[in-house]
């Protein structure tokens, strides 16, 4: 399944989401800067890091944990 890590440069919170998804041993998945994009930047502005599935549009929201990065996971 595609996924999409949306982040921002210099973001602790990023940070932290990255290590969760190590954790959660998640697929590979793509990281998108939203910095300096006035669509991306309207739409996750204050949300990053945010999940998002490409397969079905669902996107999970900081804060989140391995559990949460699991079933959001689930078919």
């Amino acid at each position: 399944m595609p996924l999409i890590l949306y982040q921002r440069d210099d973001c602790n919170l990023c940070d932290l989401a990255l290590d969760v998804l190590a954790q959660a041993r998640v697929p590979e998945f793509e990281s998108v800067f939203i910095d300096g994009d006035d669509v991306l930047e309207a739409r996750y502005g204050i949300r990053v890091p945010v999940l998002h599935r490409s397969d079905t549009g669902a996107e999970l929201d900081w804060p989140f944990g391995v559990d949460a990065v699991a079933a959001f996971l689930q078919p």
